[in-house]
């Protein structure tokens, strides 16, 4: 049977909605946001960061009854000056320029084409509050649980697990999964063109210290305070030789440089129901270099090691812009540019957020 969205009318909105005055929902998108009527019982409580992408004249439409602020390109340019270079343009990338300016402790991304998901019985997925719960309870990055996160309700540690980890360390993200529509890049969208995935696994994991993972933009939440300053998505898109690595860069970036701060990432639920399939000859131009790149990224990233004078995010971001630089700039010369870019981000998100300011000058950037 054909996997189809659910249906959230007639769903109670919670009560009391967790986190109402702590969480901001960043969507990038280039079209009027009809799909929020679906997500109205979950979202209808917080506050919207929308990201315009593409034409800035073209007016994009909000379901009423929605509490938003929406930026578009000019307001970039207007609001970053000359740093606004470090945005992408025609690319969903264009996403983190709503966690710069965000004021919220946790930021929770969604796109425009993902729907609310059914679990196995049928019943709506609230996707913000499982996500809410993954960032609120501790992660367990030093000692793999064999039943997964311990913290979830009717599991525990099993026996063997040291009793000085089980405290576990604070969750920096919470990256969540899609049925229907999968995560492929265009070659494998190619040879599987009819593949959905329709297995609902109910499981929630702690990704171990040492191990990259690629980090899906569209379902995804993370803690602004403790890693809001790596969640920079790169150049990508438009005037740029690649595409569609940008959450994937955004998240090796953020692996390293939680494990080298002693911060979790969680995976797993919840589901959003991914409802539609991208062009993947579109997708193989834009991924073409990054398929072959991917193979000199990944040993990089996996090799990388922080200075222990890295003591805040932006310290961390900063070291690892340098060591682009030097060995991915050998690659190709993008990876230079990419490099001044992550230093132009972090000097624009300490501008906007001037409490974390004295981090790059005292590494040297100011």
């Amino acid at each position: 049977m054909a996997l189809e969205p659910a249906n959230t009318a007639g769903v109670p909105r919670t009560a009391t909605p967790l986190l109402k005055d702590e969480l901001d929902i960043v969507i990038p998108t280039i079209r009027n946001l009809d799909f929020l009527e679906m997500w109205r019982p979950f979202f209808e409580p917080y506050h919207l960061i929308i990201v315009q992408d593409g034409d800035p004249s073209k007016t994009i439409k909000v379901p009423e009854g929605f509490d938003y602020e929406l930026y578009n390109r000019n307001d970039i340019n207007r609001i970053l000056g000359p740093k606004a270079s470090c945005i992408s343009f025609k690319d969903s990338a264009c996403r983190c320029f709503g966690y710069m300016v965000s004021k919220k402790k946790y930021i929770f991304t969604i796109d425009d084409d993902c729907f609310v998901a059914k679990d196995p019985s049928g019943k709506p997925v609230n996707a913000l509050e499982q996500h809410i719960k993954n960032i609120l309870s501790p992660s367990t990055p030093f000692f793999f649980n064999t039943l997964y996160d311990p913290f979830c309700e009717g599991a525990d540690f099993v026996r063997g697990y040291p009793f000085s980890l089980r405290e576990g360390v604070p969750t920096a993200v919470s990256h969540g999964l899609w049925l229907n529509i999968p995560d492929y890049d265009a070659p494998t969208q190619l040879v599987k063109p009819l593949e959905r995935n329709t297995r609902y696994v109910d499981a929630v994991l702690t990704i171990p210290k040492g191990t990259l993972f690629p980090m899906c933009g569209m379902n995804l939440t993370f803690n602004r305070d403790l890693i809001g300053p790596a969640m920079y998505f790169g150049l990508m898109g438009d005037g740029q030789p690649i595409g569609r690595y940008d959450d994937m860069w955004a998240g090796w970036c953020t692996k390293v440089i939680c494990d080298h701060l002693g911060l979790g990432v969680k995976t797993g639920l919840p589901y959003i129901y991914h409802s539609k399939a991208s062009n993947p000859f579109v997708n193989l131009r834009k991924e073409y270099k990054g398929i072959f790149w991917q193979e000199e990224i990944i040993p990089f990233f996996q090799s990388a090691i922080l200075p222990k004078d890295c003591t805040t995010v932006q310290k961390c971001y900063i070291e690892l812009s340098k060591q682009v630089k030097e060995k991915l700039g050998k690659v190709d010369p993008y990876f230079d540019k990419l490099a001044d870019a992550m230093v132009t981000w972090i000097e624009a998100w300490d501008e906007l957020n001037p409490a974390g300011a004295g981090a790059t000058v005292a590494n040297g950037k100011a």
